[in-house]
């Protein structure tokens, strides 16, 4: 069993005659110990500022600042101009005015005089403001519905009424056996129902053309949205889960009592249902739900069912699919959408006729793990990258058709699809220039860790580079296309904004200076971002950082970074800002850290991201075996020197390492962990391990819950008693299988107010000295 006692970091680091000693109660205060980066940056209409969300002054939240041309630094917005920034403008490039909604009014905009108009509020707030085909129309929704406003005309009109409920039964479909039998015995009741018909009939002749009530039930009904000419209303309506809510406890609350809120779904078969896509005729006042059971494909069944005798021979029957809101051309001549599975295991790119109630397939991908990759979401409710370009017929796409997320497209007309950007890359991020015929595209050509900017002429295909250094851009057009908003950082500097000349090559000029002095004095260390062949092959990056020969302990801690499908052996600053500074730490003390992605990161391409498909804690885990053998043959550590720590997927991980390769490490960290794979949500995990009502081998395996009888080394756990999104339970439940299982070599820290993400810093505090004891008492004790 380890020892009991914190350790005082600024003590033990004195001892290495640190100039910059770092202190734990500092770091750990993350960006206030830092600097604020600045967030959320934008142009404003008229492209003569630059808005973007601030805190340089340490108070408690970020503001909304301004900078442009002429000031030597960026300013403070007043409360109105940082209000009236974070607004939506919706207008034709060509027009001068905009239409924006704000607290459920509707505005004109001036972008030239700068003036803004309330041209409608009401009691019910407008939402889903578009712009027509037709300039100065305006479709919305209220109260469920949508609405054509006609700016010109100064007209209002409904053009949907659905409500939710059963539909209405008239008189004459209550049929019973007494009112049939009354019907047949008198006269009287055949006259009055005679004359109810006759009236009726009256009533439709002279009836108003507001449109009539349309009641879809008791589902959910959502994504309502209206094609450009104003004639056809899509919708979709999905049947309510009837899965059961998880409850957490809350125990530090306002009044003293208990609450036991609400969190999530667990993963389940359950959670699949029914869902339809509707479309509402405005001219025939009709609702129509399409079928799709002609989709190629629809009827195949996953390859795992092989493994169950109760599955392989089940009867074949219409996958559950979920249709995305379709995409218009300029006009709304052609419309597309995305269909997926919900089992996530294929998608379907089409052609809709409104009309004529038909579709036509563009493209299909299948994927036997799960779709997903960059501009295509890994959940099927989320759509992806898919527009049309200038010529009003022909659209673009991501896919990965090659195993990379490449750009594609396709002409409706001529049935051409054409594949735009190759390579063992990816395209990160997609930005069409107003004319449509020029990409702005993010990659990460150079390295799987850079995130490049680029120009990509549609005519050409040709990518000129425009930013590509080391490091990573996040990049924002003028409204006039000349200038570049850049956010830019390196892997030992925080984000901080530039503006530059839209052209190749072309110079950062920083806007932003967020760091603060007392994090500028510390020599911030530039990891190596290496790279190790796993045991089957495949090429493992890793972020490396070395102590000075003279200083090396011979041990080395590896962190396992959150998410799984997530980056951070890159070339830029991590959202791990505080485990960064904690390595930082760690070398000092003459540790080696490793920070490895993984099988199932971002970045490398769909064969490394669906890599743990049906069995996590596999070769996720080898990889972390790969990685401390390299650390081992490369750089002498010694092997039974090596822990392992991580938070969320990387203290699932850590409790895999722990438990199913027990002499791997001598002492693991978990945080926030998953214990068992079933009580996780629905969207995360179905794409991993499909359900565990029908692929329980999958569950059992990669569940660390199974495997506690395995714990040999010091194991600490650390989580959030508050946390939805791995519940506290989870950490509950293993403990408890230690206790039966008789194990004295771990222990628990709970953190009664933190979630998931902890907030608090003495919660850091307190959380990584913990960890730092761990491994200075079980790593360094001979």
């Amino acid at each position: 069993m380890f020892k009991k006692g914190l350790v005082l970091v600024f003590l033990v680091c004195s001892f290495f005659g640190q100039s910059q000693v770092l202190k734990l109660e500092e770091i750990m205060k993350g960006e206030s110990y830092i600097g604020g980066q600045p967030t959320n940056g934008h142009w404003s209409a008229e492209g003569k500022k630059i808005y973007f969300e601030w805190n340089p002054n340490n108070e408690i939240d970020k503001s909304i600042y301004y900078w442009e041309k002429g000031i030597a630094s960026p300013q403070l917005a007043s409360a109105k101009e940082a209000a009236f920034s974070k607004l939506n403008i919706l207008r034709n490039p060509n027009l001068d005015l905009g239409y924006y909604l704000e607290n459920g009014a509707l505005y004109s905009y001036s972008v030239k005089s700068k003036i803004a108009k309330k041209l409608l509020q009401q009691t019910n707030p407008i939402s889903n403001l578009k712009l027509a085909f037709e300039n100065g129309v305006l479709f919305f929704e209220q109260n469920g519905n949508i609405l054509k406003y006609n700016t010109k005309e100064g007209t209002i009109l409904q053009l949907t009424n659905f409500k939710e409920g059963k539909e209405h039964q008239t008189e004459l479909e209550k049929e019973s056996f007494l009112k049939s039998q009354q019907k047949e015995l008198f006269q009287f009741i055949r006259d009055q129902e005679s004359k109810k018909k006759w009236n009726t009939l009256k009533t439709n002749e002279n009836k108003s053309d507001f449109p009539k009530e349309y009641n879809y039930g008791l589902g959910v009904f959502d994504n309502l949205s209206i094609n450009p000419k104003g004639n056809f209303v899509t919708f979709r309506l999905t049947d309510k889960t009837t899965s059961q809510s998880e409850k957490m406890e809350l125990f530090i609350t306002k009044d003293g009592y208990n609450q036991t809120p609400d969190t999530k779904e667990k993963v389940s078969v359950t959670n699949l249902v029914n869902s339809k896509f509707g479309i509402y005729s405005v001219a025939k006042d009709s609702v129509y739900y399409m079928n799709f059971s002609s989709l190629s494909h629809i009827q195949d069944v996953p390859k795992y069912y092989d493994l169950y005798d109760n599955l392989k021979n089940s009867k074949k029957e219409d996958k559950l699919i979920v249709v995305q809101t379709p995409i218009y051309n300029q006009d709304g001549t052609f419309a597309v959408t995305e269909i997926r599975s919900q089992d996530n295991k294929d998608r379907w790119l089409i052609k809709l006729n409104l009309d004529k109630k038909t579709f036509e397939e563009i493209d299909y991908q299948h994927d036997e793990a799960w779709i997903g990759g960059p501009g295509i979401p890994s959940y099927p409710f989320d759509s992806g990258v898919l527009d049309f370009l200038g010529d009003n017929e022909t659209i673009y796409f991501q896919s990965e058709a090659t195993g990379y997320s490449h750009l594609y497209t396709y002409n409706i007309k001529t049935k051409k699809k054409s594949q735009l950007t190759k390579g063992n890359w990816e395209v990160r991020d997609v930005i069409l220039s107003k004319d449509k015929k020029t990409f702005y595209l993010t990659t990460n050509t150079t390295h799987p860790g850079n995130r490049s900017f680029y120009k990509l002429s549609v005519s050409d295909g040709v990518l000129q580079p425009i930013l590509t250094n080391d490091g990573a851009y996040e990049v924002s057009l003028s409204p006039d296309e000349n200038s570049l908003l850049v956010r830019y950082s390196f892997k030992n500097k925080p984000w901080e904004l530039y503006i530059a000349e839209n052209k190749t090559k072309t110079a950062l000029q920083q806007i932003t200076f967020s760091t603060k002095e007392e994090f500028n004095k510390y020599p911030w260390r530039v990891p190596e971002v290496i790279e190790f062949k796993a045991q089957d092959g495949m090429v493992v990056h890793a972020r490396l950082y070395k102590p000075q020969l003279d200083k090396s302990n011979k041990a080395a801690i590896l962190f396992v970074h959150g998410a799984g499908y997530l980056q951070n052996a890159h070339n830029y600053w991590s959202n791990y800002h505080r485990e960064y500074m904690f390595h930082n730490l760690l070398t000092d003390l003459g540790f080696t850290v490793l920070d490895i992605d993984y099988r199932g990161s971002d970045g490398y391409g769909r064969d490394f991201r669906t890599g743990i498909y049906r069995f996590m804690g596999g070769k996720d885990l080898t990889d972390q075996i790969d990685g401390k053998n390299y650390l081992v043959k490369n750089l002498g550590i010694d092997p039974s020197k090596v822990g392992i720590y991580g938070g969320s997927y990387g203290g699932f991980i850590t409790l895999m390492a722990m438990l199913t390769t027990p002499k791997e490490f001598a002492s693991g960290a978990a945080l926030r962990s998953v214990t068992d794979w079933a009580h996780y949500n629905h969207g995360y995990t179905s794409n991993i391990l499909n359900f565990p009502e029908t692929d329980p081998i999958a569950y059992k395996k990669s569940s660390p819950i199974y495997f506690a009888e395995n714990l040999q080394g010091n194991l600490l756990m650390l989580h959030g008693m508050v946390d939805d999104n791995v519940e506290y339970k989870d950490i509950v439940r293993i403990s408890q299988r230690f206790i039966e299982l008789g194990k004295k070599n771990w222990s628990l820290s709970s953190y009664p107010i933190e979630a998931h993400g902890f907030k608090e810093t003495y919660s850091w505090v307190d959380e990584y000295s913990r960890i730092l004891n761990l491994f200075t008492t079980t790593l360094l004790k001979n």
